[in-house]
């Protein structure tokens, strides 16, 4: 177990997917429903360097390489390092099994927790922030006994199979990272599940804050200016201040002002929680606001006239976020002068989430096409190890991006008042065989009566966004001239992906296929 004494000091952030909290500061632990594009981050002054703290963060899932999720000073470990700590982890495991024919290693987050705390101790860093994986009772990331703080971020539905398919049942988990005398601070929430943070807070004698709204940090002075877009960033950035302020006090830094205990009897104004005090920023955590940077959360990629938008959004709540980002970042673009404007959806998700239900959060954006693909970059799929997922087959996959279709084509036509029509049961199996003429994958669904949808499925990531882009991205190769997707959407939307002024691309409903976007788009990310 780790505590302050075992040579680094720790900050719990339980963050959950999507758009919480990464900006300023990396110097506490974290949980919530989504994760905290401010809190544990990649941001500039406030977070590293500016107070002389050698830090280190641990954060997951990765988007590109396995190395991103372990962190010192806003970089991903080398391969040299990560390769040392990997084995010595590994020989250590190894020769401590009591029954080499029965025992086996931990699961692979399991692994690469052992193996962070591992590489914060060896490298002596003054400062780590952990991020729990999934929930917080219950993660392996929860066996530190005295964090410097916790944070919890807005809380969301997801990972309903583990948590429990409530927010109070969600809000009882993440509370799980309370910890006698260490405070803790959380973000508006509906009244129930604070209220329910509050309890477990009680429980484990931890004081509890709420934090103010960024608007209170800025007083009489200028707006604050965030390196993160979309409007669900400020709270993350007020969370974000409140931990960093947290760990310069525990430094003895006391120009911010102390946060001090509330005693129980105290009258809260209402609010289950108290309000933590605001304070008047510095202008190292002016900066580091504002040169936060997290890949595949609310980026926009501009390659001439193609336009990507990335946003690992995928949860219900994170979706709605990301629509009235994408809304807002198409809409401050320069319009084409003809107006030929064409967008397009890249939607995939995993897991055991409401597929239909995401997907009716993203009709209000108008696209010309939905597109829909597995998170693999290339078939075969052995193309990258470090995205590779042994317990998803291909075919598994396939399925569930078919159904994807089916469904996005089932909402339109209800939306237009148009009688559904449902294809024949859908197998994926069939469609892994390459059409002999043609030497592509044929993902048509059989049914009925022609298709008109404008909904297609390609095998993998790479012909899906060659079919986007057509040749129009300078990384990307434009389509083979053979072999041409079979669905009739495709030859008609490709005439019009060439010829339009402006095509832009929402990436949206996994972080796993923002990440395998990412590596395409950007191949020296893979490097």
């Amino acid at each position: 177990v780790l505590s302050p004494t075992a040579g680094f000091n720790l900050v719990s952030l339980f963050c959950l997917n999507g758009e919480s909290t990464r900006s300023a500061v990396k110097q506490p632990r974290c949980g919530g429903t989504r994760r905290p594009p401010c809190g544990c981050s990649r941001p500039g002054g406030a977070r590293r360097g500016r107070y002389g703290p050698h830090s280190q963060s641990s954060d997951s899932p990765h988007l590109v390489q396995v190395r991103e999720r372990i962190r010192i000073n806003g970089q991903p470990i080398s391969k040299e390092l990560f390769s040392k700590y990997f084995w010595l982890v590994y020989n250590r495991l190894e020769e401590t099994k009591q029954d080499p024919g029965h025992a086996s290693m931990p699961a692979y987050f399991r692994f690469l927790t052992i193996m962070a705390f591992h590489v914060f101790l060896q490298e002596k860093v003054d400062l780590a922030v952990v991020e729990v994986g999934i929930g917080g009772a219950y993660d392996c990331t929860n066996i530190i006994r005295a964090p410097v703080v916790c944070g919890v971020s807005s809380l969301g539905i997801d990972h309903v199979s583990i948590l429990g398919d409530t927010m109070e049942k969600i809000a009882w988990q993440k509370g799980g990272i309370f910890k006698p005398g260490v405070p803790a601070f959380t973000v508006a929430q509906p009244e129930r599940p604070l209220e329910v943070l509050r309890d477990r807070a009680q429980e484990r004698e931890c004081p509890l804050y709420l934090c103010p709204e960024l608007d209170d940090f800025e007083g009489g002075h200028r707006a604050l200016e965030l390196g993160l877009a979309g409007a669900h960033q400020r709270s993350n950035a007020a969370l974000a201040l409140q931990l960093a302020r947290a760990w310069l006090q525990r430094r003895g830094c006391r120009a911010l002002g102390e946060l001090k205990e509330v005693s129980p009897g105290t009258e809260l104004a209402g609010r289950p929680v108290p309000l933590a005090p605001t304070f008047r920023p510095t202008d190292a955590m002016i900066q580091g606001l504002r040169d936060t940077e997290w890949l595949g959360r609310t980026q926009v990629l501009p390659r001439g006239p193609v336009t990507w938008y990335l946003d690992g959004a995928h949860t219900t709540s994170s979706i709605q976020a990301c629509v009235r980002w994408f809304r807002q970042a198409a809409l401050t673009q320069d319009k084409p002068h003809d107006g030929s404007e064409v967008r397009v959806l890249l939607f995939n998700a995993t897991g055991d989430r409401d597929m239909a239900a995401l997907l009716k959060l993203l009709l209000p954006c108008h696209f010309d096409y939905a597109v829909f693909c597995p998170n693999f970059t290339q078939v075969p799929v052995a193309s990258n190890a470090d995205q590779q997922n042994f317990n998803v087959t291909l075919e598994n996959a396939l399925t569930r991006c078919l159904e994807n279709q089916q469904t996005w084509t089932r909402l339109l036509e209800e939306k237009g008042g148009q009688d559904p029509w449902l294809p024949a049961p859908l197998r994926a199996g069939g469609l892994l065989q390459p059409a002999p003429a043609r030497g592509t994958l044929l993902l048509v669904p059989p049914a009925p009566r022609p298709l008109n949808s404008p909904a297609l499925v390609f095998p993998c990531l790479a012909q899906a966004l060659r079919w986007v882009a057509q040749g129009r991205d300078p990384r990307l190769a434009a389509p083979a001239a053979t072999g041409a997707h079979p669905h009739p959407a495709a030859s008609s939307g490709a005439v019009l992906l060439r010829e339009a002024a402006a095509v832009r691309v929402l990436v949206t409903g996994s972080l796993h296929l923002v990440g395998g976007v990412l590596r395409l788009l950007d191949p020296a990310l893979s490097q």
